[in-house]
């Protein structure tokens, strides 16, 4: 008899535990037992995280996606009016045909192979320096983790690097490897951000900005701040637009960050000491936290200008300011001199960090275990370069002055070829690696872009590339005052190529508004 009611209970649950599996199986809102075919999936546009459709990052957004399609038709013999793609929508520097600099890829190349500590060919202050780091890494090995701020020695050479530039002392503790300074931007930003409706977290930008902001800012759900640069007087920061954001934002949400880019991307100008201490004061003044986006320090062209780091301003300018200023700064080894995007190396250094804060951004930094190993490995060659009387000092010096001359001298042909063109203006390019002309376009070109529901200045880049095969970004994905219009572009190209470029995109424009006049 207990062995049939068992039978029984057996069959029964059996069948319960079947048609639950079916119910399951069935998408919301449908009957069990419907076809496979008409489960809808768990995850669609509608059920997916509403803050990720709102982030766009225009670098590497449709245009860029068009001119990959153009790249494969000329390779499958496609005609085309053009030969070939360039891309100079991104600054990558090695895409564009730098070539690396010697001593950062021997020191490397030694730690990720290190049987090659065995050739006579590559000196011994590259070996010296691989071995050193070898030490540094657990197992002595470049594909080992290391602690998750990244490996104390090269956080040591940093705050060496920091001191030497800034002449203020700097704490290992306060420096953060990271996967490229992005990663480190987005991490300092996650701890700022808080709040709901009315008490929501405000972070005040650039317009124009580097698109990872306003990306950042929308995934995160907190409130974008947009403060204007001038660029009738070369894209200067003025704090009375600074202090008209800050009071227009405090009307719907808290703003608590104040983000600078120096020197700017895309705007290539170059911040004055004076300009950085007018803003210490007033982030001092309305309890702003400072992020200071400082990758492109060494990227400095213009006569007059000069690189002067956050941390420096703030210390001389001594307490109060020194004292409370929180500041994030950041730097990178993907621009500069260096150019090694691909390695995702960078840092940023906190100052004036709440302590029980600083324990919170060590344990976000665990969550991913830790930075690229061999990112944190070239960022240490960067930052403790060959000295003088060591083998490598010569070829290391003359390497980077022929990069950062030749960048120069590009900045300079870029604003002078734009400038002789009707309807293009151009600022100098003080800095960085860009330029973002201001195009004036005639009414009949907007008219046709409303019609194809493009902005005007993407409508201007889509007949470019269409065109000419260059392939460079609307001011648009970059924020604009209202009724201009801009395109960024890389001046990385190498010089030859650049110049026809210009002469090539300058001559598109003039036949652009000859057709739509």
């Amino acid at each position: 008899m207990r062995a049939l009611r068992a039978l029984r209970f057996r069959r029964f649950h059996t069948g319960r535990t079947m048609a639950a599996a079916a119910t399951a199986a069935a998408a919301p809102g449908t009957a069990p037992g419907a076809a496979p075919g008409h489960r809808s999936p768990v995850l669609s546009l509608g059920t997916m995280n509403p803050a990720i459709r709102r982030v766009e990052y225009a670098v590497r957004g449709p245009i860029v996606t068009r001119a990959l399609q153009l790249e494969n038709d000329l390779r499958q013999g496609v005609p085309k009016p053009f030969s070939e793609v360039i891309k100079a929508n991104i600054g990558d520097a090695h895409a564009m045909g730098q070539k690396p600099i010697t001593f950062l890829r021997q020191v490397t190349a030694l730690c990720l192979y290190p049987e090659l500590l065995s050739q006579p060919s590559i000196p011994e202050d590259a070996k010296n320096r691989a071995r050193r780091l070898l030490d540094a890494c657990a197992g002595h090995s470049a594909g080992a983790y290391s602690v998750s701020p990244g490996i104390d020695l090269v956080r040591e050479d940093v705050a060496r690097f920091l001191q030497r530039r800034d002449g203020v002392a700097a704490d290992p503790q306060n420096i953060f490897l990271s996967t490229g300074a992005s990663d480190a931007i987005v991490t300092i930003l996650k701890l700022l951000v808080s709040g709901s409706e009315g008490t929501r977290t405000g972070v005040m930008i650039p317009i124009p900005q580097y698109p990872l902001y306003s990306a950042a800012i929308a995934e995160l759900s907190a409130v974008q701040l947009n403060y204007y640069l001038d660029e009738e007087h070369c894209w200067a920061l003025d704090v009375a637009e600074l202090r008209r954001a800050l009071t227009e934002g405090r009307r719907h949400c808290c703003p608590r960050v104040l983000c600078i880019i120096n020197p700017g991307n895309p705007t290539g100008q170059v911040q004055s000491r004076q300009c950085i201490e007018d803003v210490i004061k007033f982030a001092f003044e309305e309890k702003l936290f400072l992020m200071a986006d400082e990758v492109y320090q060494d990227n400095v062209y213009a006569k007059g200008s000069a690189f002067h780091s956050f941390k420096k301003v703030l210390f001389e300018m001594g307490p109060p300011y020194s004292e409370v200023v929180e500041l994030a700064s950041f730097h990178s080894v993907s621009k500069g001199f260096m150019g090694e995007c691909g390695f995702r190396g960078g840092y940023v250094e906190v100052v004036n960090m709440d302590p029980e804060v600083k324990q919170q951004l060590a344990k976000l930094v665990s969550v991913r275990l830790c930075p690229p190993v061999p990112g944190q490995i070239l960022l240490d060659t960067v930052i403790n370069p060959p000295q003088p009387g060591e083998p490598s000092y010569e070829l290391f010096m003359k390497e980077k002055q022929e990069v950062l001359s030749t960048l120069a001298h590009k900045a300079h042909l870029t604003q002078e070829i734009f400038n002789r063109t009707p309807g293009i203006r151009c600022n100098p390019v003080q800095g960085a690696m860009y330029s973002f002309p201001r195009i004036e376009l005639p009414p009949r070109a907007v008219a046709a872009a409303e019609a194809q529901g493009q902005a005007p200045d993407m409508f201007f880049c889509i007949k470019l590339l269409e065109e000419t095969g260059i392939c460079v970004v609307p001011g648009s994905g970059f924020g604009q005052r209202q009724g201009t219009f801009h395109f960024r572009m890389t001046i990385l190209p190498p010089t030859e190529k650049l110049q026809i470029l210009l002469e090539k995109l300058s001559t598109f424009y003039t036949k652009f508004i000859k057709d739509y006049s």
